[in-house]
């Protein structure tokens, strides 16, 4: 072994961390850097990630220009080979990627064989698959070998490769990306080919131009599969002003009528990335509904399923080669409302979802960027127009040389006896040179040019032609001058090839951009009267009517009943739990009936933690938050509700304490019971109001191990307190003289509440 060789796992002295430390540390860096700017980001210049890059090259660099169909393991195996030394199922995946046109709006590759399906289903081996390049990959590839990008060398230094492929049109926006790099993500929608370059073509003649102007001609995606966008022009606007948002996509679908009045809902597109095999699962847990606690359903999945067994009488998939798309939708009854139907299961599935539109590229650069969609065509017209400059210089020095050889056998074609004299003449090519360049002033590359001419091409020369190709190569030349020469004239050649790609290329819009409200399912309460019933382990269930008989009520063993609440059946039920998060249930959706209920975590994601309490009422009620560790503040009853059954962090409440039972305010004073027995009383004002929630402040002093017992809002003239005297609850009222005894500033340690028993509870 290497005694010069650092251990990487000690600390060599003087340093403050382990070389092993930095170490990972440079290699992870090294591993980020290569994820965004080398396998995940596209390029904003032509669209492409690497591997996807390689590929089309590749392809393209085969003999036959991969116009014709060849087996995917040969491209593989090229890619592998010479530019992407990472693993074959990757590559293969990339290609096939590439070759599907239900993920690429413009397919790259034309594929032949089994290449996957929109529901999930696997590509074939590439042993078994063939493809080509299709007519779009020509918009990449055509201008590769015209000095338009610069190449790199390979992974081996064996090979060149591009750096960038000269796109012609924004491929990152005609066919979108996806990707996940260290710290980054992108999530890019397809667009349509026409309006892409009328968009290009504008910022590119008024880089100025304002996301309005562009949004007319490019007003959002244009999904492979159609499907239909609803989301606001507003809506639609900010995502493409920030480069992030998130658009309403759904389903698209048609009444069918049948014999005798019968009728079926047809959906014949879906929203991006959803497959026919996703929504016919999903309609399938909705009618069979699994248990999220393994014991029973909620009632809002009971709920659902009744709907679905009520409504629905069968989905089959009647999709095939004809109908590419056919998912029917079979009702029960033929007096049902479609519309109704439909938004239900728009509702409860995929057939409306929401697209995160996250427009992160690697910009010109190098640097990955989040950007709004005129900064984006701001770009890459800046790379399009350098690429056509470049195209045009290689072509005026193109056009230069051969001018230059065509003047030298215009020149030739007039002495042509001498010349062919003086080359017999000579000894060798050599000599002939050099004796053409004396006597009749060729250059050297008009001498070599005439040398390397047969004889027999020699005496045919033919001064019409040449003359002729020399007024037209001055032309030429006098053209691409004029271009390269004035940046408006540059820009004015790209704006019309960008339309005339436009009219080869392009296709008309698949995806409807309609705005429409999202589907909404309005369910029908009844309002009656309603008794929510809590035991101490969390078991919630609601009985009708108010006033009931709580003897009556039973219980699993070792539990009880903690709380009861009176409400209707349209009301909210705010749930508040030990550790300070609420949450809403509607009190229609908890189960009724003789047995226990269901445990709370069915109906709200609480996880272990003790519900604390339960209420329902006026939103503008005003609370009394506390803590068992003697910290509180006021809110509202409607600032604890939350939309979500993941609830809200409402009250912070420190570890080893628990949220309590809030009290309701009702007087201006408050006071507070400690499990000591000492008893305060203060104003309500010195307690802060907090509608977001927090930490609250401290209501009384409590020293090691005595908790706060109870609080409660009083007028200063009477309180009820309770406890335990002889093994019974005993209640006593305090007068005003009696409180007066207890009053204080908050946060004070308070007084010994004498009443003849250790009172443990502020009310009955």
């Amino acid at each position: 072994m290497d005694t010069q060789t650092p251990d990487l796992f000690t600390k060599e002295s003087g340093d403050d961390a382990a070389p092993i430390e930095q170490h990972a540390s440079h290699a992870y860096l090294g591993y980020a850097v290569s994820t965004v700017k080398s396998r995940a980001l596209p390029e904003i210049a032509d669209g492409l990630k690497p591997v996807q890059r390689r590929i089309l090259y590749a392809m393209g660099d085969t003999p036959g220009g991969g116009t014709t169909f060849s087996k995917c393991a040969r491209y593989v195996g090229e890619v592998l080979g010479k530019y992407h030394p990472h693993g074959d199922s990757s590559t293969y995946e990339a290609l096939v990627h590439l070759a599907q046109p239900f993920s690429m709006r413009y397919p790259l590759i034309d594929g032949q064989g089994n290449f996957g399906s929109r529901d999930g289903d696997s590509a074939a081996a590439y042993r078994y698959t063939e493809a080509r390049l299709s007519r779009y990959a020509e918009l990449l590839l055509s201008e590769i070998g015209e000095g338009t990008v610069d190449f790199q060398k390979n992974y081996d230094g064996k090979f060149d490769e591009p750096v960038l492929l000269p796109a012609r049109l924004p491929f990152g926006l005609l066919n979108g990306s996806f990707g996940i790099p260290v710290g980054f993500s992108t999530r890019i929608p397809s667009h349509n080919l026409k309006e892409v370059a009328a968009a290009a073509a504008l910022v590119i003649k008024h880089p100025r131009a304002k996301v309005e102007e562009v949004l007319d001609l490019l007003p959002g995606p244009d999904f492979p599969g159609g499907g239909q966008i609803i989301s606001p022009k507003a809506e639609i606007k900010e995502a493409y002003a920030t480069g992030r948002g998130s658009l309403l996509l759904r389903a698209k679908y048609e009444k069918e009528t049948l014999a005798r009045g019968q009728w079926r809902m047809v959906i014949t597109e879906l929203p991006h990335g959803v497959s026919v095999r996703q929504v016919l699962e999903e309609i399938e847990a909705l009618a069979n509904p699994k248990s999220l606690n393994k014991k029973e359903i909620s009632q809002e999945q009971r709920r659902m399923k009744q709907f679905i067994l009520d409504q629905v009488e069968g989905v089959r998939d009647e999709s095939d080669r004809k109908s590419k798309l056919r998912l029917v939708i079979e009702p029960r009854s033929s007096r049902q409302d479609p519309e109704e139907l439909m938004a239900a299961l728009m509702v409860n599935t995929s057939l409306e979802t929401r697209y995160a539109l996250n427009l992160t590229w690697l910009g010109l650069d190098g640097l990955p960027e989040t950007k709004g969609i005129v900064d984006i065509l701001r770009e890459w017209g800046e790379f399009r127009v350098n690429t056509v400059r470049r195209r045009t210089q290689f072509r005026l020095d193109k056009c230069e040389e051969r001018l230059h050889i065509v003047m030298g056998r215009l020149m030739a074609f007039v002495k042509i006896d001498e010349i062919i004299k003086l080359i017999r003449a000579s000894e060798d090519q050599p000599e002939a040179k050099q004796k053409l360049r004396e006597k009749f002033k060729f250059s050297e590359r008009q001498a070599e040019d005439i040398v390397n001419l047969r004889l027999g091409q020699l005496t045919k020369l033919d001064g019409v032609s040449l003359n002729d190709e020399r007024k037209k190569l001055e032309a030429e030349r006098k053209g691409l001058k004029e271009v390269l020469g004035d940046e408006k004239e540059l820009r004015k050649l790209v704006i019309a090839e960008l339309a005339q790609d436009a009219k080869t290329f392009g296709d008309e819009r698949r995806t409807l951009i309609k705005t429409a409200e999202r589907a909404t399912v309005e369910r029908t309460v009844v309002e009656e009267p309603v008794t929510v019933i809590l035991s101490r382990k969390g078991w919630i269930r609601a009985r009708t009517g108010h006033s009931l008989d709580i003897s009556q009520l039973s219980f699993k063993d070792g539990d009880g009943l903690l709380q009861t609440l009176e409400c209707k059946t349209t009301d909210a039920v705010t749930v508040l739990a030990g550790s300070g998060k609420t949450f809403s249930i509607e009190a229609a959706e908890i189960p009724s009936g003789r047995g226990d209920g269901s445990h709370v975590n069915t109906l709200v994601n609480s996880g272990s933690d003790d519900i604390a309490w339960i209420g329902a009422g006026n939103p503008e009620q005003k609370l009394l938050m506390n803590s068992s560790a003697g910290l509180g503040f006021v809110c509202k009853l409607g600032d604890l509700a939350t939309k979500t059954r993941q609830g809200k962090d409402f009250m912070k409440v420190d570890e080893g304490a628990q949220a309590q039972k809030p009290a309701l305010v009702q007087h201006d004073r408050v006071a507070a019971l400690s499990s000591d027995a000492r008893l305060l009383v203060f104003e309500l004002d010195e307690i802060p109001e907090r509608p977001n929630g927090g930490v609250g402040v401290q209501l009384l002093a409590l020293p090691e191990k005595i908790l706060l017992s109870s609080v409660a809002t009083t007028d200063g003239q009477s309180l009820v307190v309770s406890g335990i005297k002889r093994k019974n609850r005993a209640v006593e009222t305090l007068n005003a003289k009696q409180l007066a005894e207890h009053m204080g500033k908050r946060a004070q340690r308070g007084k010994v509440c004498d009443v003849g028993f250790r009172p443990d509870r502020l009310g009955g």
